[in-house]
């Protein structure tokens, strides 16, 4: 096998071309087969092999640098870059990552997992390398569905105004993780339908139309009139932005793909190179359903079947209700930024696609048309992951609460999501959204809750956020009605109290067991508001209980344990009252599963329950 003669790519490079189209087989064979084991992102690792393999091949890496817009599709340059034995660890906990990372290897520029970034930051890199005199390369991957944030705009807008020593590859195969979408691919029809080229097509329509061979050259010609699409206009784009433009080429075609690549990094200024992939590509199932195995579980590389979860996700639990409530409400739209599928919002699409909008990899621009829609009388909800809310903050802050319009956001995947690690875990959500006012933020404990929440939010009129957790819902019980505000006693208790927020109030149900075997009682409360605080109960606590405990799925930096505590300082209670509060630390959070980071960072029940025999112990 040629892989197993791949230890860093200086071993690539003395491969001819044949042994690298075997080479870019058996990357495929490796990597459907260890994420079919892990999990991943498999279509868009398995379209971009050839494009990797031609990088290392060209490129004197690690001098010529190498920045990968999102990272998602970067498992064979992680295997080609020496890191092949450790691809069996693949988003495990102290494994590698599903991403780039720089405390990996050296090949690795950034730690990413966002889209839209690699431009500037590659320009960064070439200005500096510019400043020192340095003659080595920089190279921006980016996948044309990362071409729809702001960012990339405005990066490819100033690489081309200061002349950057930059080539950027824009792989295109259609696909972020849901179809790409966007003004860009449309760019062209603005000469297609442009009334001089018009009349010129139909003049030789009419005249090719008169000949024998007509009906079979006519095809062609429209044929013909998509590839000039493809060819021009593109290239027409780019060149007026600063950059040379180059392409599109094959980019599963080495014996192209190389040989131009080659000559490309050997020119100096903003160049780019438009290369078409299929995502999936080799692998059948994945070629044709790309959106299914963009990020998949554990899966069946025969089959491909997943391996079926026992519970719908909280996810499908959101996206149920709210086309329930949005056929009764005509005024209920849904906006999402790619993520259709994930949100849960395919079904919305599906079940009333005139009021659904997907914009794209545009998170900041989801938020602003969300205003736009409130102001004009509908209630916009707009499902966004915690991790990817991040890059809106602004528009959080500037174009809908300042405002005071009733957008709901719908933030998906709060706090732990596990594998796909630090770039993805949503621990800062809470921190950053409660001091922005005008904000109610909930935090629903099971399923049936969070329905309820999404109702309550759309009945407020102003802005409402509700965050809840990645992975599969559950029921605890005890349903009672939202009351704006109000927390909700669930047990009483003599020893202590445990006030949980969210999908923490399961395992202070689990933890309040095992504690009355140990004949300590504790009192747990839900506490369903992140913002407002329920200020009349905390007094109720306070004078209670000389031990509160608030247990949240977040950074504590910040977060509302924080709140809890400062409201007991500022109301003078803290001189019979002690506050614990107990999350994530002040760190970035490695990737593994939910389980095993619950259990790392002593937020389990098992965990909970010790640290709580320690404070009543103190």
């Amino acid at each position: 096998m040629i892989l197993e003669t791949i230890n860093s790519p200086k071993d690539l490079r003395t491969k001819n071309l044949e042994e690298l189209k075997l080479l870019s087989r058996e990357l495929r064979d490796y990597i459907i087969d260890v994420v079919s084991k892990t999990g991943g992102h498999l279509a868009s690792s398995l379209g971009a092999v050839e494009l990797c393999i031609a990088l290392h091949y060209c490129c004197n890496t690690p001098e010529d640098e190498i920045v990968f817009d999102v990272g998602h599709q970067t498992y064979a340059h992680k295997i080609i870059t020496g890191r092949k034995k450790d691809f069996l660890t693949l988003r495990s906990y102290q494994g590698l990552s599903g991403f780039p990372n720089f405390n990996e290897s050296i090949y690795d520029c950034y730690i990413s997992g966002h889209a839209s970034t690699a431009i500037s930051w590659a320009q960064g890199i070439a200005e500096a390398k510019k400043l020192k005199k340095d003659s080595s390369k920089t190279v921006a991957v980016v996948g044309d569905g990362s071409l729809t944030g702001g960012m990339s705009f405005e990066a490819l807008n100033y690489s081309g105004h200061r002349g950057s020593d930059l080539l950027v590859i824009l792989n295109h195969n259609n696909m972020s993780i849901s179809p790409s979408v966007g003004a860009l691919g449309k760019y062209l029809t603005r000469m297609i339908s442009n009334p001089i080229y018009n009349r010129l097509r139909i003049e030789v329509e009419n005249f090719l139309g008169h000949l024998p061979l007509a009906k079979k050259f006519i095809p062609k010609a429209k044929k013909f009139e998509e590839r000039l699409k493809g060819l021009i206009i593109p290239g027409m784009f780019f060149e007026e932005l600063g950059f040379r433009y180059f392409g599109p080429i094959d980019g599963h075609n080495l014996e192209e793909f190389i040989p131009t690549l080659r000559n490309l990094i050997s020119l100096k200024g903003p160049k780019i190179l438009h290369v078409i992939t299929k995502k999936g590509k080799g692998y059948r199932i994945a070629e044709e359903k790309p959106e299914l195995f963009h990020g998949v579980s554990v899966f069946d590389p025969e089959t491909g079947n997943h391996r079926k979860t026992k519970e719908i996700t909280f996810s499908q639990i959101f996206a149920a209700k709210l086309v329930d409530l949005a056929k009764v409400d005509k005024r209920i739209v849904a906006i999402t930024a790619a993520m259709p599928e994930g949100t849960g919002l395919s079904l919305f699409k599906q079940e009333i696609p005139d009021r659904f909008f997907d914009v794209g990899i545009a998170e900041a621009h989801a938020v602003g048309l969300a205003s736009g829609l409130a102001k004009e009388g509908k209630k916009p909800v707009v499902a966004i992951y915690s991790t990817f809310l991040q890059r809106c903050y602004d528009q959080i802050i500037h174009d809908v609460a300042l405002q005071n319009v009733p957008v709901v956001f719908a933030i998906d995947r709060a706090g732990l999501v596990g594998p796909d690690g630090p770039t993805h875990h949503g621990v800062f959500d809470i921190g950053f959204i409660k001091l922005i006012p005008n904000i109610i933020f909930m935090a629903p404990k099971d399923k049936k809750e969070l329905q309820d929440s999404l109702q309550f939010a759309l009945s407020c009129n102003q802005p409402t956020a509700i965050r809840y957790p990645k992975g599969e819902s559950f029921s605890l019980g005890r349903d009672e009605p939202i009351e704006l505000g109000k927390s909700q006693i669930l047990s009483e208790g003599k020893d202590l109290a445990i006030m949980a927020l969210g999908s923490m109030l399961k395992e202070a149900m689990k933890c309040r067991q095992i504690l009355a075997k140990d004949k300590i009682s504790i009192g747990v409360v839900n506490a369903r508001f992140i913002k407002p605080l329920d200020e009349s109960l905390l007094i109720e606590l306070f004078n209670k209980y000389k031990i509160l405990v608030t247990i949240e799925e977040g950074s504590l930096s910040g977060g509302w344990g924080q709140e809890v505590t400062a409201y007991c300082f500022n109301k003078g209670n803290h001189l019979k009252t002690k506050i614990v509060n107990l999350g994530l630390p002040d760190q970035f959070i490695p990737a593994g599963k939910r389980k095993e980071l619950f259990c790392q960072y002593g937020l389990d029940a098992k965990s909970l329950a010790e640290k709580i025999k320690a404070i009543i112990a103190k």
